[in-house]
């Protein structure tokens, strides 16, 4: 009976190694699968980075871009410049929201403008013109800023230099052939020896093509003379005192006297005195003929660079201010304004 209960108790220990061992087996094979199936996690977690990623990708692509555009004042030239950076933009087929704000000629009103873009953190701002470029370059130097209309940027003060402007700024430069819009007037009016030259004092743009016209005027042996106002209100008082003192006039592409044109023309035809004028839409308001740009085209070459900034990475810094060439310049004559004058402007050319 001792000896049967002595082999009976080595068996029984020998059945409990057993059984502890397939247990110890047991639990690595459940191991093993949780760490299968953590790699499986894993490899779910990767892919669903994956479609983040991609996910990202087509949100960018599908990007709503939020872009201001302060223009100075409502006149025709400026509206063009307007309406080609807008064209452009569609024909890109990018997606935007623009917000058109125009400050009706008040400096205090560009700057708020300004501030309220920069406070939207807008995507990109177009400035139309000298005055509403420096409001909101004063308010920015992170957001990209495109100007347009705008004769010489660097005199302006908005960038280092015109190839390289070296900030957050560039765009296109309406800057006109003056010396073939004098050459213009001299073929109208071979014998005038005064020419008054009208512009807005406060815009530095209008004073920099006052000084070329100076000089050209000089070179085709006449003499030119300053007539200039500070505000709108100054515009009629000081047109009817060129009456009598000059043969002509010669208005740049200024801003204000843009605005104003009905009035100036009104005068200056009832004194049988001919304008010859910066730019298309001028004349179209009542001057007589101009050799000038197109104002849409500086606007539309303003849009293709938002576009390479906003969806190519360019940098703006490096981005050169662009000109039209004079080539694409072309000749305008107002027929009934030259009609009142008894000028035959049949063979300008």
């Amino acid at each position: 009976m001792k000896k049967t209960n002595k082999l009976l108790s080595i068996m029984l220990a020998g059945a409990m190694v057993l059984s502890m061992t397939a247990c110890g087996s047991k639990d690595t094979g459940t191991t093993a699968a949780a760490d299968t199936s953590a790699a499986e996690s894993t490899d779910v977690t990767t892919a669903a980075e994956g479609s983040d990623a991609a996910s990202k990708e087509a949100s960018a692509d599908d990007k709503e871009y939020q872009i201001g555009v302060l223009q100075l004042v409502q006149h025709a030239a400026l509206d063009a410049a307007n309406q080609g950076f807008i064209e452009a933009l569609d024909d890109s087929g990018i997606k935007y929201k623009v917000d058109q704000q125009n400050a009706s000629g008040d400096q205090s009103t560009c700057q708020t403008i300004a501030q309220q873009f920069v406070n939207d953190k807008k995507d990109l701002v177009l400035a139309i013109a000298t005055p509403a470029a420096q409001a909101i370059a004063g308010a920015t130097s992170d957001i990209p800023i495109l100007v347009t209309a705008v004769t010489d940027p660097a005199d302006a003060g908005l960038v280092e230099s015109n190839e390289a402007p070296g900030g957050n700024v560039s765009g296109t430069s309406d800057l006109n052939p003056v010396n073939k819009q004098i050459d213009l007037l001299k073929q109208i009016l071979p014998e005038a020896k005064t020419v008054g030259i009208l512009y807005c004092s406060a815009e530095s743009n209008s004073a920099l093509q006052a000084n070329m016209a100076k000089e050209a005027l000089e070179r085709n042996g006449m003499k030119g003379m300053d007539y200039t106002v500070s505000n709108s209100n100054e515009i009629q008082t000081v047109v009817e005192s060129m009456v009598g003192k000059v043969d002509a006039i010669y208005a740049p592409t200024d801003n204000m006297i843009a605005a104003g044109m009905p009035t100036v023309s009104m005068i200056a035809i009832d004194n049988k005195l001919p304008i010859v004028c910066g730019e298309e839409g001028m004349v179209d308001a009542g001057g007589l003929a101009t050799y000038g740009i197109n104002y849409h085209d500086i606007g539309y070459l303003a849009g293709q660079q938002a576009v390479k900034i906003l969806t190519e990475g360019a940098d703006i810094s490096k981005l050169p201010i662009e000109y039209m060439p004079e080539e694409k310049c072309e000749l305008t004559v107002n027929q009934e304004t030259a009609d009142k004058l008894g000028i035959d402007v049949s063979g300008l050319q």
